[in-house]
C-alpha cells in the first residue's frame, strides 16, 4: 500500500512549509493513470495527521481523467487504463493526461 507512503510525504511536505500555519484544507489531483488510489490516501490522510500543523484539516481530491492521443492518426481518446486501442486499429496511443499526483492547493486559517 504505496498510498500510505504517498500520504506521509505530503503531510510532511505541507508541514515543512507551513510549520506555525493551521491547515483547514488540503487539494490533491491524483490522475486515474497515476496507480494511486484516492480512497486509499482518503483513509491515510486522517492516520497521518495527528500532532501535524494538518490535523484536523480536510482532504479534497480531484481525480483527473485518463487521456491519450494516437500516434497513428492523432485523434483523442479517454484512457481507462494503460493499454487502449484508437478507433483506428493502432495501439501506439500517447499518454497525454491522467498520471498526476499534486499538492494542488493548500488553506490554512
Amino acid at each position: 500500500m504505496h498510498e500510505l507512503a504517498i500520504t506521509e510525504s505530503v503531510v510532511a511536505q505541507v508541514g515543512e512549509r507551513l510549520p506555525e500555519a493551521r491547515v483547514a484544507t488540503v487539494t490533491l489531483e491524483i490522475g486515474r493513470l497515476s496507480g494511486v488510489v484516492a480512497d486509499s490516501v482518503r483513509f491515510c490522510f486522517d492516520l497521518c495527521t495527528p500532532g501535524t500543523p494538518l490535523e484536523g484539516a480536510r482532504l479534497e481530491i480531484i481525480e483527473v481523467p485518463g487521456a491519450g492521443r494516437c500516434r497513428s492518426c492523432g485523434a483523442p481518446l479517454p484512457l481507462a487504463d494503460l493499454v487502449a486501442m484508437c478507433e483506428c486499429g493502432s495501439f501506439d496511443v500517447e499518454i497525454v493526461g491522467g498520471q498526476e499526483l499534486l499538492i494542488k492547493q493548500v488553506e490554512v486559517v
